[in-house]
């Protein structure tokens, strides 16, 4: 089992470190070979990885725009490759830009592009890439989920084919963070855009075939500029929504990996001498979300009541099996730098939810809360363990079951009462950017909060640290207290794998299947 990998390695980061980035082929190639040694096998090349996740939909799309989901992350990032990566230890290090360097006041930022990195048809990566990637998600025009980390950006250009200078509108020390983002893939331009539906990349793997929502394959590029990577001949790819079916893919050996293994059965599993159990905890988080603009979540004493009408523990204890902690209603989890630890606990407490609906002028509440497996596994039970302690306080939930497919297109950002899985960010500001900053695409509750929204801008822009570690923590509290979401814990990612299989010693916390790098840092024994 592998825990708390991100909290060791966003604490070793110095701002120095971020602003001026060290050449990255060193640091990878350091960290893959300080991983295969140890009680691990020497990576060796061979074999057809076949990966059956929990995740997928018909409408996914090869536009990175849309990524909403782990299926369409892990393809991405076998086929693509991105300025920077975070490693499996939780550090930053460069991908297709080998340096960076920042203006003493972080607002500028140059960064040198590798030489000799290919697209798989051939063409030389280039500056004019990386503008036209990053310019896909920038604009007034733009749909994209990236659009909010992204807008800061006021000026791109390049000074020569190597080398792209990026000015923000405000300082921002975590921007090289940013730029890993599983949205932002260099992809090849002409004529100063890129074609979104195109499946040319610089990465890993060649796409072969690909039936969103049901599989991918992918043969491994010749041309890999990093020698000690993509270890598989092939990649086959499955979108296997029910968790039994995966599971039984695994056991019957259809598949090699699975993701989202039900903790029900997890232990079980850990015990047959030919699968081997991962799991990792890090940022992801299970959340039920309200609408805030929608009465009756438009009033916070209502959405006070429902965060203390839920035992959280009996939620960590009976749908995750252990397999995570307890959350305290904001996103930011014990990896994260700035996590304020010493903020008062929401715990299970009828009486002061029957309080804050008594502020709210009712006597007893009648909610809706819509849930499927697509959001996470167990939230429909969760959905009833949260029913039955509402009761206590004079709060009635139905629980509507969804269906799998199609539920981020329906259910999501669209029922007023719903479940949700958020992988996290590996800063505070990327998380909040994201999801709770004013009018983000992805702002699933529709929160509005002057005070947050100010403190947001002056953080990622303000250099000290304690004065940035207030911030944060005054952000927390205001979400925690004053916002949309329900956030009752925060799970471990649980993964299975037959012993075929081989993976580094580090493996990365920061998302699901080694940071959804799985396919290109894991190998055949």
């Amino acid at each position: 089992m592998i825990k708390d990998l991100t909290k060791t390695a966003s604490k070793g980061i110095s701002r120095r470190t971020i602003l001026q980035g060290a050449t990255a082929l060193g640091g990878a190639a350091a960290l893959s070979a300080m991983g295969a040694r140890g009680a691990h096998a020497e990576p060796k090349k061979g074999g057809t990885l076949r990966l059956a996740m929990g995740h997928g939909n018909t409408s996914d799309s090869y536009d990175p725009a849309t990524w909403d989901n782990a299926y369409v992350q892990v393809f991405a990032t076998a086929r693509h490759g991105y300025l920077t990566e975070i490693a499996a230890d939780g550090s930053l290090v460069g991908e297709v830009a080998e340096s960076w360097e920042a203006s003493p006041d972080a607002k500028v930022w140059t960064l040198k592009l590798r030489d000799g990195v290919t697209f798989h048809s051939g063409k030389t990566v280039s500056a004019e890439d990386v503008i036209a990637s990053l310019n896909h998600h920038r604009g007034e025009d733009s749909k994209s989920a990236a659009k909010p980390i992204v807008a800061p950006i006021t000026d791109i250009k390049s000074d020569g084919p190597s080398t792209v200078v990026v000015t923000l509108e405000n300082g921002n020390s975590d921007f090289p963070f940013i730029l890993s983002d599983y949205h932002l893939p260099v992809m090849p331009a002409a004529n100063g855009a890129i074609d979104p539906a195109s499946n040319d990349g610089c990465g890993a793997y060649v796409v072969e075939s690909y039936e969103p929502g049901v599989q991918a394959t992918l043969k491994r590029n010749p041309n890999y500029w990093k020698s000690d990577r993509a270890h598989f001949d092939g990649v086959e790819i499955l979108a296997i929504l029910d968790s039994a079916a995966r599971l039984n893919a695994l056991v019957t050996g259809e598949a090699d990996v699975i993701d989202r293994v039900d903790v029900n059965t997890a232990h079980m599993l850990s015990r047959s001498p030919n699968l081997k159990l991962l799991t990792t905890t890090g940022t992801q988080h299970y959340t039920f979300a309200m609408d805030t603009r929608a009465a009756p979540f438009n009033d916070n004493n209502v959405r006070q009541a429902l965060k203390y009408a839920i035992d959280r523990q009996e939620l960590v204890n009976k749908v995750l099996n252990g397999f995570g902690e307890v959350g305290n209603d904001h996103p930011i989890g014990r990896s994260n730098r700035f996590f304020a630890a010493e903020l008062e606990q929401h715990t299970y407490d009828p009486d002061k939810a029957k309080h804050y609906l008594k502020q709210a002028g009712l006597d007893s509440l009648d909610v809706a809360l819509s849930a499927s497996d697509a959001a996470f596994t167990g939230s429909v039970d969760a959905g009833v363990l949260y029913s039955e302690s509402a009761k206590a306080a004079g709060i009635n939930i139905e629980i509507v079951r969804e269906p799998n497919d199609g539920y981020w297109s329906n259910v999501w950002m669209k029922k007023p009462f719903c479940a949700v899985y958020w992988g996290g960010r590996p800063t505070e500001d990327w998380m909040f950017a994201t999801a709770y900053a004013s009018g983000v695409p992805w702002n699933d509750t529709y929160w509005e909060n002057e005070r947050f929204n100010k403190l947001l801008v002056e953080a990622r822009s303000e250099l000290d640290e304690e004065k940035r570690r207030e911030m944060y923590f005054e952000m927390q509290n205001i979400v925690s207290n004053e916002g949309g979401t329900v956030i009752p814990m925060f799970a471990s990612y649980v993964m299975a794998h037959s012993t075929a299989i081989a993976t580094p010693e580090k493996v990365g916390a920061n998302w699901t299947l080694d940071g959804f790098r799985a396919v290109e840092r894991w190998w055949f024994a």
